[in-house]
């Protein structure tokens, strides 16, 4: 190969999008065929507008989809963690995470301004977005009124990949301000397996005998799992 062929070859690969053709610029490709039409790259790289000195902005995009082992996976992340990728600022990276976080709300959103859980797959549609794409494990209880409508719900606990600490006593003093006649206890596993621990029981059994106590009765525990889930009622550990 000669030095030509191996500077043409350079300059290729360092192209900017305006040098593109008009057919592989993603904003034209957008307006003339649709957003269909585009790669995940392509659409993340109108969300990023530009590149840095060394990758144009579609190179960056796939750069972050490669590292991040695809668009699942990309968009359980953090601004900070985004910006390992060379050019990838605070700006782009912030900007990310609020359509990520957009993109979970709208899924949530179909679902109505009253979200009325009745059974473990109506809690799986309002709390799975919220919950499957986090790597930490969070614990949450839902407030139900007496129609099974959401009220509210709290954060109780975020601990690490694989455990979190929770307080029965905290889980009924935030059900008694919250007016709550029932609860709703749900909890993440980022490893993405779905199976309870003996630790998740014995938690539930004990909020559940505090509920009693109290008259605000325990409606289920879900496990979120990726897009698996596990409900405790269904299982029969509560009774």
């Amino acid at each position: 190969m000669s030095d030509q062929e191996q500077f043409e070859a350079d300059d290729f690969l360092k192209r900017t999008v305006k040098e593109m053709s008009p057919d592989e610029q993603p904003r034209e490709k957008l307006m003339n065929y649709g957003s269909e039409s585009l790669s995940d790259a392509e659409l993340l790289a109108i969300l990023l507008r530009t590149g840095s000195r060394k990758m144009n902005v579609i190179q960056m995009a796939q750069a972050l989809l490669d590292h991040f082992d695809g668009l699942r996976y990309l968009a359980r992340k953090e601004w900070q963690d985004l910006k390992i990728i060379p050019g990838m600022g605070k700006v782009k990276s912030l900007t990310l995470e609020a359509v990520f976080e957009l993109a979970r709300r709208i899924q949530m959103a179909s679902l109505g301004e009253q979200i009325q859980i009745t059974s473990p797959q109506d809690a799986v549609a309002y709390f799975g977005p919220k919950l499957r794409d986090l790597t930490k494990e969070v614990f949450i209880v839902a407030f139900l009124n007496n129609a099974k409508v959401v009220m509210g719900y709290k954060k109780i606990s975020s601990g690490g990949s694989t455990a979190t600490i929770v307080d029965p006593a905290e889980v009924m003093r935030q059900s008694v301000m919250n007016e709550a006649n029932s609860i709703l206890l749900l909890h993440n596993h980022p490893s993405g397996q779905n199976k309870e621990s003996k630790a998740d029981i014995q938690l539930t059994n004990r909020i559940a005998k505090s509920g009693k106590l109290l008259g605000i009765p325990v409606d289920d525990h879900i496990i979120i799992a990726g897009d698996g889930y596990t409900s405790f009622r269904a299982k029969g550990f509560l009774n």
